[in-house]
């Protein structure tokens, strides 16, 4: 089966289920979204990360891959393999230069591990075609968005536009992505100001 590579969009507090939190992964070259329900330790610890804090004692995570490294142990990468009775399975699939070995994780400890190793998130297109969601008007939510600010040369596309704002009028629609829970968005422009500092 062919693999579809995933980027983490956001996490954001679970609108079903108390005390969780929705991690949405995206796919890397379309519109499909993958929402996955997770605990809030494991948020924390996928978090902690993404923002790179450095904790004061190891946590779970981290002293993973602190004995991955001791005994020479490799993450490759991190597949979301299956969807069943609507809960999640994942791989982290490692290696120690002479074997590969899949170990069966949840996803959220699996991309937890991921992050801190630096690989690449994968999964299937029968898992995307069940439980993903296609936005079909991405494309019009963002030229919306794009209509805030006064661009020079309209009619540009994508992230494009992000190019001609000026950096306080960047974190001001940081701040209002942040505020609608529109992490998709808060991670572009985000992107955009990290690239600027």
């Amino acid at each position: 089966m062919q693999k579809i590579k995933l980027e983490i969009l956001g996490l954001s507090a679970s609108q079903s289920q108390s005390n969780s939190f929705a991690l949405v992964l995206g796919e890397e070259t379309g519109y499909r979204r993958l929402p996955i329900i997770i605990g809030m330790f494991e948020a924390q610890a996928i978090a902690i990360e993404i923002e790179k804090i450095i904790p004061n004692r190891p946590m779970t995570h981290d002293l993973f891959k602190s004995f991955a490294q001791f005994f020479d142990f490799e993450i490759e990468e991190i597949i979301i393999s299956d969807l069943r009775e609507g809960v999640f399975f994942s791989k982290i699939v490692c290696t120690d230069g002479l074997k590969k070995v899949e170990i069966d994780a949840r996803p959220s400890d699996a991309i937890a591990i991921g992050l801190r190793f630096g690989v690449s998130i994968y999964t299937y297109e029968n898992i995307l075609s069940e439980a993903g969601i296609v936005l079909s008007d991405f494309l019009e939510e963002e030229e919306a968005f794009e209509d805030k600010i006064p661009s020079p040369m309209p009619g540009k596309k994508s992230k494009d536009w992000m190019k001609d704002v000026n950096t306080e009028q960047l974190r001001v629609l940081l701040e209002e992505a942040l505020g609608n829970e529109d992490y998709e968005k808060a991670a572009q422009i985000r992107d955009e100001l990290n690239k600027r500092n």
